[in-house]
């Protein structure tokens, strides 16, 4: 049965209020929104009359909204990848929120915002090189912010102005703007452990835990407040190619 006018404005607000700003056309009882600042387009609908679907035309978004609603087997609209539902429309808020930050931290989605901001941008001389460097820089923090939703990676702490975006292989290491710009060659971190993973005495293992450098020894750890407890807990596999590299080239050495 067609849905109420109170039900689709509730779905509409979710989608507006989330960064789904352009409203595309609606395929049976689906309606379908895209973004003019993420490459995903979503599709929203309701099943059962109590819970709200939300269809990606992105797969690796769905994936990375595993603590979001619930997967869901439906027929989707065309293009669409997945679907997941929730009964609760604050939840659905929640879900379109993360999905927004994800896409827009997508390893294409960085690349392609620098070409199009550097496109113009002269490049003859060291400090006009500086200029594209720090526009690139720019763009990798604020991607970072979005992939680990404004959180340090290890400390979880939420005060995005304290968090630095931490190159895992650096920007002087790397082979070209690809590598730069991969939101896997990065870690949002605290300004204490991006010094010591910077200069090597912290270093992180593919399953996420902290390994330090002999150098820091107990008195060291208590005076800076390290826990090996503490865990990066949502690595990718993506990552693990940049974390060999920085256990290789950086880290410092453990016992």
């Amino acid at each position: 049965m067609p849905l109420s006018p109170a039900t689709w404005i509730l779905l509409e607000k979710a989608a507006t209020d989330n960064g789904f700003d352009v409203e595309g056309p609606r395929i049976d009882d689906w309606r379908t929104y895209s973004s003019s600042q993420c490459p995903l387009r979503i599709w929203l609908s309701t099943a059962d009359g109590d819970e709200f679907l939300v269809a990606f035309s992105m797969w690796s978004v769905h994936e990375g909204l595993s603590g979001c609603g619930r997967p869901v087997e439906t027929p989707l609209p065309p293009g669409a990848a997945a679907a997941r539902s929730d009964g609760c429309i604050n939840n659905i808020h929640a879900m379109l929120r993360r999905a927004f930050q994800l896409a827009r931290a997508l390893p294409d989605a960085p690349l392609q915002l620098f070409y199009q901001r550097t496109a113009h941008l002269p490049r003859s001389t060291e400090s006009e090189r500086l200029v594209i460097q720090r526009v690139g820089q720019d763009i990798f923090r604020a991607r970072l912010i979005d992939l680990w939703d404004g959180r340090c990676a290890i400390t979880g702490l939420a005060l995005v102005d304290l968090l630095l975006a931490s190159h895992i292989k650096a920007w002087s290491q790397c082979e070209n703007d690809e590598e730069r710009l991969c939101v896997f060659n990065g870690l949002l971190l605290a300004p204490h452990y991006d010094k010591l993973f910077d200069r090597g005495y912290l270093t992180i293992g593919n399953d996420g835990r902290l390994i330090l450098a002999a150098a820091l020894d107990a008195a060291a750890q208590a005076a800076l407040g390290l826990d090996e407890t503490l865990r990066v807990r949502k690595l990718q596999p993506e990552h693990q190619h940049f974390l060999d590299w920085h256990r290789e080239k950086v880290f410092k050495g453990g016992e």
